[in-house]
């Protein structure tokens, strides 16, 4: 699929080489009215500058909606880490940091994506130079801050997961739905699908099923969290958990639960399985679980979908706060805060248009960019 070019970006995309590492890479800079361009890196054979592109005006959306002063930006470096050894990987990794260094940070704020995760931000960091070059960091990377110190503030300490679970509960109210007494069902238990699944059963909902590339353990009296967060620990699989139906992985978004949370592959959702799914909330953790058209078709349908960058905007959230200096206490009460917020006014324009929340959410966003714009302009 081609770049689409329109009045929002690409504003820059910059392509660079390194001949003695062999890296490859890009940056696609797709607006920067509303500040830097805040995007990760994605390190896989395949990763294309269309595709990044696509990822770069996805994060001007979300970062807008966050209602947070980044433009969108998103990286990509070709390669496929699992055939290199971890020093070729952090060779690449900061070839390709000193490559950009012209635009980071001043114009783009990497993070992490797939592939690249807190160790990577690390080696970034270090062959830039600058603090502000990356968020993502591990916690122990401080530097001098005032009178204290700032540190960064890795994913791992699962700020999309919460995102997730605060969507949720806004949304479980917006349908008048009482998410203690309600069945969930999540796709995924990587670290969005374990944390949202832990807040949402400390708050007392019923975790009735979970799924991973193995298949899905399911049990409609509910299961508990710590089993089934050992059983994945010591078996690699949540299928082996004891006590409950193994399904195969596929029928996760098909089971009677009130609501269901997707936290892992994208596409998950086809048009042809709107009609059978039961869920009377679905909130996107992952990245384009379905398209727009499924989406019509569920809303058409009467099933509320909190789209993914909405409720996933916890990371992006945290990046920011870590980029400001905040430590991790302050991070989550920023993400609480912002996501409710915005889940709220999304759903409350959907409402009041009678249009599905993606449009709600996009218009919202659009808004905000458009009225940054006009700033840049006449500043």
């Amino acid at each position: 699929m081609p770049i689409i070019f329109d009045r929002f970006g690409p504003e820059k995309i910059l392509e660079v080489w390194d001949a003695k590492t062999g890296m490859r890479g890009f940056v696609v800079l797709d607006n920067l009215s509303r500040g830097p361009g805040k995007g990760g890196i994605r390190m896989t054979p395949t990763v294309s500058v269309e595709e990044v592109a696509r990822l770069a005006r996805a994060m001007t959306w979300k970062n807008a909606l966050a209602g947070l002063p980044f433009g969108g930006a998103k990286a990509g470096i070709i390669g496929d880490d699992r055939k290199m050894s971890k020093g070729q990987k952090k060779e690449i990794v900061q070839s390709f940091s000193k490559a950009i260094k012209s635009i980071c940070p001043q114009l783009y704020v990497a993070g992490p994506d797939m592939n690249t995760a807190e160790e990577e931000m690390e080696w970034f960091a270090e062959a830039n130079g600058s603090w502000k070059s990356c968020t993502g960091k591990p916690a122990n990377m401080c530097v001098a801050h005032g009178s204290g110190k700032k540190c960064g503030i890795p994913h791992e300490y699962g700020s999309t997961g919460f995102g997730v679970f605060t969507a949720s509960l806004v949304a479980a109210r917006h349908l008048k739905m009482d998410l203690k007494n309600s069945a969930v069902a999540i796709e995924g238990f990587g670290n969005v699908g374990w944390f949202a699944a832990k807040y949402l059963t400390e708050y007392g909902a019923r975790l009735v099923a979970v799924s991973d590339s193995k298949g899905v353990v399911y049990n409609k009296k509910g299961l508990d969290f710590k089993t089934l967060d050992r059983t994945k620990k010591e078996n690699g699989t949540v299928t082996k958990y004891r006590g409950a139906k193994i399904l195969g992985t596929k029928e996760i978004i098909f089971l009677d639960a009130d609501i269901l949370i997707t936290a892992a592959v994208p596409d998950l959702v086809k048009k042809e399985d709107a009609g059978k799914i039961k869920a009377k909330l679905i909130v996107e953790g992952s990245n384009i679980p379905m398209t727009a058209e499924t989406e019509e078709i569920l809303h058409k349908k009467g099933i509320l979908v909190v789209p993914d960058f909405v409720a996933n905007a916890g990371g992006v959230i945290s990046s920011y706060a870590e980029y400001k200096g905040k430590d991790p206490d302050q991070m989550f009460k920023l993400v609480e805060k912002k996501i409710r917020r915005n889940t709220e006014i999304v759903l409350k324009r959907s409402r009041e248009k009678r249009i599905k929340p993606r449009d709600a959410a996009l218009g919202i966003a659009k808004e905000r960019v458009l009225e940054a714009m006009k700033k840049k302009l006449t500043a």
